[in-house]
């Protein structure tokens, strides 16, 4: 699978030597430095710990890094538990290397990517059972609702797989502005991924 890797992420433009390797999550915290990496590719089983608890602290250590889990299917609760740790993307081994190769070109540039298959059972397992929306009951209808106009729009992009700079240009504003707004929204639904944003926001109603 490095080796796999290795050929991707080649076509992508990062040679060998500029890709490195971890077995483990105190090998993998050691090597991560502020802006020292554009992404990180993470398998839910590795030899000294799990890969979910990798994503924990990779995303308490930086909030802006695409965590990509590239793995073997898992159970729901796995599923689940890795985009809420911080994982921006959940891919499978089983793909073939282009598709990977599409997948992560996208992730680098902003998007969440999810394996069709896993997006299926995502579905399957959250929507029918509303637990989300029961965990959270809706505001009331006279209440101030949980984000401006402006942040439900960028949100709605956000949702398409729109990326900062996609959604400035669409909504003639600069790209700091669109950042400012999505910082807000991440406060406002306590969240630090953009996949965990869209998850609180149909909890919330803000999305349908």
């Amino acid at each position: 699978m490095r080796a796999r890797l290795c050929g991707i992420l080649a076509v992508l433009g990062y040679p060998a030597g500029a890709i490195a390797f971890a077995d483990g999550i105190d090998a993998a915290c050691a090597r991560l430095e502020p802006g020292s990496f554009d992404m990180a590719l993470v398998d839910t089983c590795l030899p000294h710990g799990s890969g979910i608890e990798l994503i924990r602290r990779l995303r308490e250590h930086t909030a802006e890094l695409p965590i990509v889990l590239v793995t073997s299917p898992g159970t729901d609760a796995e599923i689940v538990g890795a985009l809420i740790a911080g994982a921006t993307g959940y891919l499978l081994k089983e793909r073939d290397d282009i598709e990977l190769t599409v997948c992560l070109r996208g992730a680098l540039r902003g998007e969440t990517p999810i394996d069709p298959s896993i997006a299926k059972r995502l579905l399957a397992a959250l929507v029918p059972k509303t637990g989300l929306a029961l965990a959270r009951p809706a505001p009331p209808a006279s209440a101030k609702p949980l984000l401006s106009a402006r942040e439900t729009e960028i949100l709605v992009f956000i949702n398409k797989g729109s990326t900062n700079r996609e959604i400035a240009d669409a909504l003639s504003l600069s790209r700091l502005t669109i950042e400012s707004h999505v910082k807000n929204i991440y406060k406002k639904l306590a969240v630090k991924t953009r996949t965990q944003a869209i998850f609180e926001a149909r909890a919330y109603g803000v999305l349908n």
